[in-house]
């Protein structure tokens, strides 16, 4: 069974739309920070120097599906897997809820690549060491 990445996230003002409840952008947004904080709990980072150059992770597509509101100052309980390793890429599986109950499901997919300075970014197979520290998350 795969470990699962659990964290914690207090649902702020600012996320939260005119009927006080929580906007859909808000949801990117604590994707990609719960992402940035599981790599930081297994010892890695989306920013990696690499001699002259970075490694880094774009990510090239997000989805998100709404199943019931939270609001302002709720506290909202996340976790993220990880769905699938390609060569060059790793999707995560995000779930969302509040008091037990399902509040959202998500997805994103990242590109390894390889950035420098006033280069494009350039995909790259995924380095062992990146992926030997996230797969006792993979859920396949």
């Amino acid at each position: 069974m795969p470990e699962v990445y659990h964290t914690k996230r207090r649902v702020e003002f600012r996320d939260t739309d005119a009927a006080g409840i929580m906007h859909f952008s808000a949801f990117a947004v604590y994707m990609e920070q719960v992402e940035h904080e599981f790599l930081r709990h297994v010892g890695l980072s989306v920013h990696t120097p690499d001699g002259d150059a970075t490694i880094s992770w774009p990510r090239v597509s997000i989805r998100c599906d709404f199943q019931s509101p939270v609001r302002f100052e709720d506290e909202i309980d996340i976790s993220i897997v990880v769905k699938k390793m390609g060569a060059k890429s790793v999707t995560y599986g995000f779930k969302f809820s509040h008091d037990g109950r399902p509040v959202a499901t998500g997805e994103t997919t990242a590109v390894c690549c390889r950035i420098y300075h006033a280069l494009p970014p350039q995909s790259i197979e995924t380095p062992t060491w990146f992926r030997d520290k996230i797969t006792p998350y993979l859920v396949a």
